[in-house]
Protein backbone atom coordinates (compact mmCIF):
# COMPACT_ATOMS: atom_id res chain seq x y z
CA UNK A 1 0.00 0.00 0.00
CA UNK A 2 1.08 3.83 -1.11
CA UNK A 3 0.18 6.60 1.21
CA UNK A 4 0.18 9.30 -1.64
CA UNK A 5 -1.31 13.13 -0.87
CA UNK A 6 -3.92 14.64 -3.31
CA UNK A 7 -4.99 17.96 -2.27
CA UNK A 8 -3.96 17.46 0.87
CA UNK A 9 -5.94 14.45 1.98
CA UNK A 10 -3.97 11.25 2.91
CA UNK A 11 -4.98 8.63 0.52
CA UNK A 12 -4.27 5.20 1.88
CA UNK A 13 -4.26 2.89 -1.40
CA UNK A 14 -2.38 0.69 -3.80
CA UNK A 15 -2.01 0.90 -7.47
CA UNK A 16 -3.44 -2.25 -7.91
CA UNK A 17 -6.77 -1.21 -6.05
CA UNK A 18 -8.46 0.78 -8.95
CA UNK A 19 -7.74 1.42 -12.36
CA UNK A 20 -4.51 2.54 -14.16
CA UNK A 21 -6.32 5.87 -15.61
CA UNK A 22 -7.59 5.90 -12.06
CA UNK A 23 -4.32 5.65 -10.37
CA UNK A 24 -2.76 8.07 -12.67
CA UNK A 25 -5.57 10.67 -12.36
CA UNK A 26 -4.62 10.34 -8.33
CA UNK A 27 -0.76 10.66 -8.37
CA UNK A 28 -0.73 14.04 -10.56
CA UNK A 29 -2.97 15.75 -9.01
CA UNK A 30 -5.95 15.61 -11.13
CA UNK A 31 -8.46 13.25 -9.46
CA UNK A 32 -11.04 15.25 -8.59
CA UNK A 33 -9.42 18.97 -8.99
CA UNK A 34 -12.06 21.30 -9.50
CA UNK A 35 -14.34 19.41 -7.09
CA UNK A 36 -11.79 20.42 -4.29
CA UNK A 37 -11.34 23.61 -5.00
CA UNK A 38 -15.24 24.71 -5.80
CA UNK A 39 -16.93 22.40 -2.82
CA UNK A 40 -15.51 24.75 -0.50
CA UNK A 41 -18.21 27.55 -1.75
CA UNK A 42 -20.81 25.44 -1.42
CA UNK A 43 -20.28 23.92 2.06
CA UNK A 44 -19.50 26.33 5.15
CA UNK A 45 -19.05 26.06 8.97
CA UNK A 46 -21.75 24.22 10.94
CA UNK A 47 -23.45 22.64 7.33
CA UNK A 48 -24.93 19.24 7.63
CA UNK A 49 -24.41 17.51 4.19
CA UNK A 50 -25.51 14.84 2.21
CA UNK A 51 -22.85 13.44 -0.22
CA UNK A 52 -24.19 11.18 -3.26
CA UNK A 53 -21.57 9.11 -4.79
CA UNK A 54 -18.47 9.53 -2.46
CA UNK A 55 -16.25 7.90 -5.23
CA UNK A 56 -13.12 7.36 -2.97
CA UNK A 57 -13.98 9.74 -0.24
CA UNK A 58 -11.61 12.84 -1.22
CA UNK A 59 -14.03 15.55 -1.43
CA UNK A 60 -15.94 13.81 1.48
CA UNK A 61 -12.48 14.19 3.48
CA UNK A 62 -11.90 17.67 2.54
CA UNK A 63 -15.58 18.77 3.64
CA UNK A 64 -14.95 17.48 7.23
CA UNK A 65 -12.04 19.34 7.75
CA UNK A 66 -14.90 22.13 7.54
CA UNK A 67 -15.73 23.37 11.11
CA UNK A 68 -18.13 21.93 12.39
CA UNK A 69 -19.51 20.37 9.33
CA UNK A 70 -21.39 16.62 9.61
CA UNK A 71 -21.37 14.89 7.04
CA UNK A 72 -23.66 12.09 5.59
CA UNK A 73 -22.16 10.05 2.35
CA UNK A 74 -23.51 7.56 -0.13
CA UNK A 75 -21.08 5.39 -2.58
CA UNK A 76 -23.49 2.56 -4.53
CA UNK A 77 -20.35 0.47 -5.44
CA UNK A 78 -19.47 -1.49 -2.62
CA UNK A 79 -15.87 -1.53 -3.69
CA UNK A 80 -15.45 2.06 -3.62
CA UNK A 81 -17.36 2.36 -0.42
CA UNK A 82 -15.03 0.07 1.16
CA UNK A 83 -11.71 2.43 -0.15
CA UNK A 84 -13.49 5.29 0.47
CA UNK A 85 -14.45 4.20 4.08
CA UNK A 86 -10.29 3.56 4.34
CA UNK A 87 -9.94 7.18 2.62
CA UNK A 88 -12.29 8.49 5.25
CA UNK A 89 -10.69 7.01 8.49
CA UNK A 90 -7.32 8.52 7.64
CA UNK A 91 -8.30 11.40 6.96
CA UNK A 92 -11.60 12.79 9.41
CA UNK A 93 -12.28 12.64 13.26
CA UNK A 94 -15.99 11.14 13.54
CA UNK A 95 -17.68 13.80 11.62
CA UNK A 96 -18.36 11.34 8.80
CA UNK A 97 -20.83 8.51 8.28
CA UNK A 98 -20.66 6.43 5.17
CA UNK A 99 -22.99 4.69 4.03
CA UNK A 100 -23.25 1.99 0.74
CA UNK A 101 -26.23 2.25 -0.72
CA UNK A 102 -28.04 5.04 -2.89
CA UNK A 103 -30.72 7.46 -2.15
CA UNK A 104 -33.79 8.17 -4.79
CA UNK A 105 -36.75 10.35 -5.15
CA UNK A 106 -40.12 8.35 -4.42
CA UNK A 107 -41.04 4.82 -3.01
CA UNK A 108 -37.76 2.84 -2.41
CA UNK A 109 -37.49 -0.27 -5.08
CA UNK A 110 -34.42 -1.83 -6.44
CA UNK A 111 -32.11 -0.78 -9.09
CA UNK A 112 -29.75 -1.82 -11.63
CA UNK A 113 -26.36 -0.81 -10.82
CA UNK A 114 -23.57 -0.85 -13.29
CA UNK A 115 -20.15 -1.60 -12.17
CA UNK A 116 -17.00 -0.40 -14.73
CA UNK A 117 -13.22 -0.95 -14.66
CA UNK A 118 -12.88 2.82 -13.79
CA UNK A 119 -14.69 3.52 -11.11
CA UNK A 120 -15.71 6.92 -11.96
CA UNK A 121 -17.95 5.51 -14.97
CA UNK A 122 -20.27 2.86 -12.65
CA UNK A 123 -23.62 4.17 -12.75
CA UNK A 124 -27.03 3.09 -12.81
CA UNK A 125 -26.62 3.92 -17.00
CA UNK A 126 -26.82 0.83 -18.80
CA UNK A 127 -25.79 2.27 -21.75
CA UNK A 128 -23.28 4.37 -20.66
CA UNK A 129 -20.30 2.07 -21.80
CA UNK A 130 -19.18 -1.21 -21.23
CA UNK A 131 -19.16 -3.01 -17.89
CA UNK A 132 -17.77 -5.66 -15.95
CA UNK A 133 -20.75 -6.85 -14.11
CA UNK A 134 -24.21 -5.19 -12.78
CA UNK A 135 -25.47 -5.49 -9.41
CA UNK A 136 -29.08 -5.13 -7.66
CA UNK A 137 -29.14 -2.10 -5.25
CA UNK A 138 -32.19 -1.26 -2.78
CA UNK A 139 -32.56 2.30 -2.64
CA UNK A 140 -34.39 4.53 0.56
CA UNK A 141 -35.82 7.69 0.04
CA UNK A 142 -33.51 11.00 -0.25
CA UNK A 143 -36.36 13.17 0.95
CA UNK A 144 -36.77 10.94 3.91
CA UNK A 145 -33.09 10.90 4.69
CA UNK A 146 -32.99 14.90 4.12
CA UNK A 147 -35.58 15.02 7.05
CA UNK A 148 -34.41 12.71 9.33
CA UNK A 149 -30.87 14.18 9.34
CA UNK A 150 -31.95 18.02 8.91
CA UNK A 151 -29.96 18.08 5.80
CA UNK A 152 -29.06 21.60 4.16
CA UNK A 153 -26.45 21.08 1.97
CA UNK A 154 -26.40 18.54 -1.37
CA UNK A 155 -23.31 17.31 -2.86
CA UNK A 156 -23.84 15.21 -5.31
CA UNK A 157 -21.39 12.93 -8.41
CA UNK A 158 -23.88 10.14 -9.65
CA UNK A 159 -23.03 10.10 -13.31
CA UNK A 160 -26.09 11.09 -14.65
CA UNK A 161 -28.92 9.98 -12.17
CA UNK A 162 -28.91 13.98 -11.12
CA UNK A 163 -31.50 14.56 -13.83
CA UNK A 164 -34.47 12.39 -12.82
CA UNK A 165 -33.36 12.89 -9.01
CA UNK A 166 -33.17 16.69 -8.84
CA UNK A 167 -36.65 16.44 -10.79
CA UNK A 168 -38.49 14.53 -8.99
CA UNK A 169 -37.43 15.19 -5.07
CA UNK A 170 -38.72 17.98 -2.78
CA UNK A 171 -35.10 18.70 -1.18
CA UNK A 172 -37.38 20.37 1.40
CA UNK A 173 -34.82 22.10 3.97
CA UNK A 174 -31.75 21.97 1.57
CA UNK A 175 -30.37 25.44 0.62
CA UNK A 176 -27.22 24.80 -1.54
CA UNK A 177 -26.82 21.86 -4.19
CA UNK A 178 -23.80 21.19 -5.40
CA UNK A 179 -23.11 18.88 -8.11
CA UNK A 180 -21.28 17.89 -11.18
CA UNK A 181 -23.13 18.01 -14.47
CA UNK A 182 -22.96 15.08 -16.90
CA UNK A 183 -23.82 16.93 -20.45
CA UNK A 184 -21.93 14.35 -22.43
CA UNK A 185 -24.71 11.77 -20.85
CA UNK A 186 -28.17 13.73 -21.23
CA UNK A 187 -27.26 16.80 -23.26
CA UNK A 188 -28.18 20.70 -23.27
CA UNK A 189 -31.72 19.55 -23.04
CA UNK A 190 -31.06 17.32 -19.62
CA UNK A 191 -29.19 20.63 -18.10
CA UNK A 192 -32.30 22.79 -19.36
CA UNK A 193 -34.36 20.13 -17.18
CA UNK A 194 -32.36 20.45 -14.12
CA UNK A 195 -31.79 24.10 -14.12
CA UNK A 196 -35.56 24.46 -14.49
CA UNK A 197 -36.47 21.62 -12.13
CA UNK A 198 -34.15 23.43 -9.72
CA UNK A 199 -35.91 26.90 -10.26
CA UNK A 200 -39.51 25.69 -9.67
CA UNK A 201 -38.11 24.58 -5.86
CA UNK A 202 -36.82 28.21 -5.89
CA UNK A 203 -33.00 27.56 -6.49
CA UNK A 204 -30.40 29.90 -8.63
CA UNK A 205 -27.25 28.81 -10.33
CA UNK A 206 -24.86 31.12 -8.34
CA UNK A 207 -22.23 31.80 -10.12
CA UNK A 208 -19.40 32.63 -7.57
CA UNK A 209 -19.44 29.04 -6.76
CA UNK A 210 -19.77 27.28 -10.07
CA UNK A 211 -16.86 26.64 -12.92
CA UNK A 212 -17.50 24.43 -15.59
CA UNK A 213 -19.62 21.50 -14.99
CA UNK A 214 -18.84 21.86 -11.37
CA UNK A 215 -21.80 23.84 -10.61
CA UNK A 216 -23.84 25.30 -7.59
CA UNK A 217 -27.67 25.94 -6.95
CA UNK A 218 -28.66 27.76 -3.89
CA UNK A 219 -31.42 29.57 -2.36
CA UNK A 220 -29.85 31.47 0.10
CA UNK A 221 -28.72 34.79 -0.39
CA UNK A 222 -25.16 35.12 1.71
CA UNK A 223 -22.25 37.00 0.48
CA UNK A 224 -19.94 35.03 -0.77
CA UNK A 225 -16.94 36.55 -3.69
CA UNK A 226 -16.02 35.20 -6.81
CA UNK A 227 -13.02 33.18 -7.26
CA UNK A 228 -10.40 35.89 -9.16
CA UNK A 229 -8.86 34.60 -12.04
CA UNK A 230 -5.80 36.02 -13.35
CA UNK A 231 -7.30 35.73 -16.53
CA UNK A 232 -9.89 38.26 -15.71
CA UNK A 233 -7.62 40.46 -14.04
CA UNK A 234 -6.14 40.93 -16.83
CA UNK A 235 -9.00 42.29 -18.33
Amino acid sequence: MELVTLHGIKIPLSPDEVSPVIWQAITSGRYEAKEAKWVFKAVKRGDRVLELGSGIGVITSLMATIPDVRIWAFEANPTTAALAQRVIEANTAGNVTLTQGILTAGEPTEHRFYVRKDLWMSSMDKDQGPYEHEILLASANIDDFIAAQNINVLVMDIEGAERDLLQKADLQGVERIFLELHDHLYGLAGIRDITQALAEKGYAYDPRGSYGPCVLFAKDETVREYEEDAADLMV
